[in-house]
């Protein structure tokens, strides 16, 4: 059938306004949990210094009466540092198209900085969790600090050809990869624990969480029969050296599973997040989003890793 003759149609009009909604739809992972679960610390330069030290390891300790005691021989405590890194976003909008009236946002200077933060925070989780050693920085070389996977050294497990990083200072060598298995982990949690660490959480990719999830360990699987679900996640993982939540992390590694006890580690600023005005060089609008900091590795033996793990 055809449009009766004369009928005026919206395929004939040139004055309808556009449909288009207010929405803007943007499904980028947001979540940050590395920035999340660390504490803040505070830095006051560039190279960004902390103490470790330990006990002396216990032993029989009986003493004759009325002895007059030999002086006790006393240790250093050691000291670490990390390099301070400056991060950036720089948006920069036309006076025009600040004018101009948009869908979805009143301004688009402010969309894109509110845009440009959730990028610059996705930035450094995917920092922290690299294998990248401390650069200290040059005129024509930016600083670095050495992430996550230069420090952890005490409590590994690596694929064969694979070896540890070292202080921050040396990436590690990544080996062959293999399957992820509980095999693997139980013997770093326990080097962790005999180390004299208490982790409290797992950080892993996808395709790792979904590996743990089939670990069984001495639990059964079940069914919530009120609820009708099948039960097959693992949200926290007990073993012989205590309970640790299990977190997937899109910014980590993949290849990687991070064994953390969380107050252990920090991130120092020398600079917090903040927006600051560049120079207007035209008829435009420029912004810069910067923080400047670095990992503190409080004690890295309180910490562990299995390396080297398939992600496919």
């Amino acid at each position: 059938m055809t449009l009766p003759t004369n009928t005026w149609s919206s395929f004939d009009v040139t004055g309808n306004r556009e449909d288009l909604s207010d929405w803007i739809y943007n499904i980028s992972p947001t979540e940050t949990p590395g920035l999340s679960m660390f504490p803040r610390a505070s830095a006051k330069s560039t190279l960004h210094e902390w103490q470790t030290d330990s006990l002396a390891a216990a032993a029989a300790n009986a003493q004759l009466e009325g002895n007059d005691p030999s002086r006790q021989s006393l240790t250093a405590t050691t000291r670490l540092s990390n390099t301070m890194q400056i991060s950036y976003k720089t948006p920069a909008v036309t006076g025009t198209q600040e004018a101009i009236v948009s869908a979805g946002r009143k301004s688009e200077m402010a969309y894109q900085v509110a845009k440009a933060a959730l990028e610059l925070k996705r930035d450094m989780e995917n920092d922290i969790w690299a294998n990248i050693a401390e650069v200290t920085g040059s005129t024509s070389a930016a600083r670095k600090y050495g992430s996550w996977g230069s420090w952890i050294t005490t409590s590994t497990s690596n694929g064969s050809g694979g070896s540890d990083g070292s202080a921050g200072n040396t990436a590690r060598t990544d080996g062959t990869q293999r399957a992820y298995t509980e095999a693997l982990l139980t013997p770093v949690l326990q080097a962790v624990w005999d180390a004299g660490g208490n982790p409290d959480c797992i950080v892993l990719g996808s395709f790792n969480k979904r590996t743990m999830s089939t670990f069984t360990g001495n639990s059964t699987r079940y069914i919530d029969n009120n609820g009708k679900r099948l039960i097959t996640s693992v949200e926290t993982y007990e073993s012989d050296w205590g309970a640790v939540t299990v977190m997937p992390n899109r910014f980590s590694r993949s290849r990687d599973v991070n064994i953390v006890e969380k107050d252990k580690a920090a991130l120092a600023y020398l600079r917090t997040f903040r927006i600051q005005d560049l120079a207007k060089t035209g008829d435009s609008e420029h912004k810069q989003l910067v923080v400047e900091y670095a990992l503190e590795m409080r004690n890295e033996a309180a910490h562990g890793a299995v390396w080297d793990l398939t992600t496919s």
